[in-house]
């Protein structure tokens, strides 16, 4: 059942949500201490386009933030923002964007404790590393990083700054996800062997749009282009890898206790030809439209297997640049059975028919996860599903305490360090590569969040 907006609002504004998304959490990370508990956090954004935009409205559910400043150089998002504000009834924020470089004036604010970054994703780690060295608690959107020396970068400034950054990644708070880590933690599928997530998403409209044919359907990208379309389809252009990898391996590596008992070791990647866009191109743009010319190297599918410490497989697969419906593709494996996010099917051995599949609904239903089981109802509007309440509310918590969030800044650097080792695998026709221990051997001893622990 759906609240309504205003039920859903007041709800948000008037009960105590400390801790949900969160678990029982450290009070530290490597040495860095708690140092304040703040009861109303002020918060600026860096970035207001489509997610920022919606990071915006959640946070204007809650009565414990501020929010007290915004930068973006685009004027009309601007100008969204700060109607949306003005509507909820929320003091007008100082103001940002005369230039690329205008979130530093934001950075240097006192009324600020921490940042959103919504940005487009090279942008992510220099303003990242700019808000730690300015000591702002830091939230910034997937992925985190686009090279190995920008995943130590974000691992480095943190250690040296001592303030904190999250990776937003939502898909970790979906309620089918967190109902099969419930089952990952009560060992239903026995000890885990092997994974498969990925990213498919027909994202043809969205990296190819010119804003004026019907449905979003254009032949344009780059300074024609609107929304992604302006800087995200360039990365079809100029990158053979698997550009966006967080969404199916964030979920599949807190199951599997990544940097926290077990790591990720080597990688192999192969993609196929390119096909997709240009085929799109002409279909919408004709033949002779300039674009068709444009050679994309960013093969239509992309699949990267990894290997872990413990002895675990996981296949991702990146596939936006074909005609599919939306999946993340997941597969959860182990000794005693599996579930499959498609065809919603799952085996459990000695409870389910000998080589027949169970429906997953009762399953999930059964170890549905305590945060969705209170919250759920008032999360659903919060887009996504409802997971973008819990990621949201997971980063507002952990900054008010300053203590190290659920998703944290090693998570950050190791998934998003699958894009260039998946890149120079490709490059090197499926050569294994190395994937760097961000966290210098504490992974061993790091302890795996107690995400089913509730503590309101």
């Amino acid at each position: 059942m759906k609240l309504p907006d205003s039920s859903r609002r007041t709800f948000i504004q008037n009960t105590t949500l400390a801790g949900v998304g969160i678990g029982l959490m450290p009070k530290t990370t490597f040495g860095l201490t708690s140092s304040n508990n703040i009861d109303k956090l002020k918060i600026g954004l860096i970035g207001v386009g489509l997610r920022g935009t919606n990071h915006l409205e959640n946070l204007l559910l809650r009565k414990d933030i501020l929010i007290t400043a915004i930068c973006d150089i685009d004027n009309a998002r601007m100008e969204l923002a700060l109607d949306t504000l003005q509507k909820a009834d929320f003091p007008k924020p100082q103001v940002f964007g005369k230039n690329d470089l205008d979130y530093r004036n934001l950075l240097q604010l006192k009324e600020v404790d921490a940042v959103i970054i919504a940005t487009p994703w090279l942008w992510h780690t220099r303003m990242a590393k700019d808000a730690m060295l300015a000591g702002k608690y830091t939230g910034v959107e997937v992925s985190a990083a686009n090279t190995l020396e920008e995943c130590w970068d974000l691992v480095n400034t943190h250690e040296q700054a001592g303030s904190h950054l999250m990776i937003l990644e939502n898909v970790n708070y979906r309620r089918d996800v967190m109902a099969v880590l419930n089952m990952v933690r009560q060992n239903v599928f026995g000890e885990m062997v092997h994974f498969r997530c990925g990213y498919q998403h027909d994202l043809r409209g969205v990296k190819l749009n010119d804003g004026k044919t019907p449905y979003g359907r254009g032949a344009e990208f780059g300074e024609k282009g609107i929304s992604e379309s302006k800087w995200r389809t360039h990365h079809s252009v100029y990158q053979n890898a698997d550009v966006y990898p967080t969404h199916g391996v964030g979920p599949i590596a807190v199951m599997d206790n990544i940097n926290r008992g077990n790591r990720f070791l080597s990688l192999t990647s192969h993609a196929t030809k390119s096909r997709g866009l240009h085929n799109y191109i002409v279909e919408v743009g004709g033949e002779n439209h300039p674009n068709a010319k444009v050679k994309f190297k960013l093969g239509d599918i992309v699949t990267t297997t990894i290997e872990t410490a413990l002895g675990e497989t996981i296949i991702v697969t990146h596939d936006t640049n074909l005609p599919r419906p939306y999946s993340l593709g997941f597969r959860v494996q182990g000794t005693n059975g599996l579930w499959e996010v498609d065809g919603n099917r799952i085996y459990i051995e000695g409870q389910s028919k000998p080589h027949q599949w169970d429906d997953a609904d009762d399953w999930l239903k059964k170890y549905d996860h305590p945060l969705w089981q209170k919250y759920g109802a008032y999360a659903a509007d919060s887009g996504h599903g409802g997971m973008d309440f819990f990621v949201l509310n997971a980063f507002v918590e952990s900054a008010k305490q300053n203590i190290s969030p659920p998703l944290d800044v090693y998570d950050a650097a190791a998934w998003s360090a699958i894009t260039p080792l998946s890149e120079k695998s490709i490059e090197n026709n499926g050569m294994p590569q190395d994937f760097p221990d961000f966290t210098r051997g504490l992974w061993i001893n790091r302890k795996p969040y107690e995400w089913m622990k509730n503590t309101f």
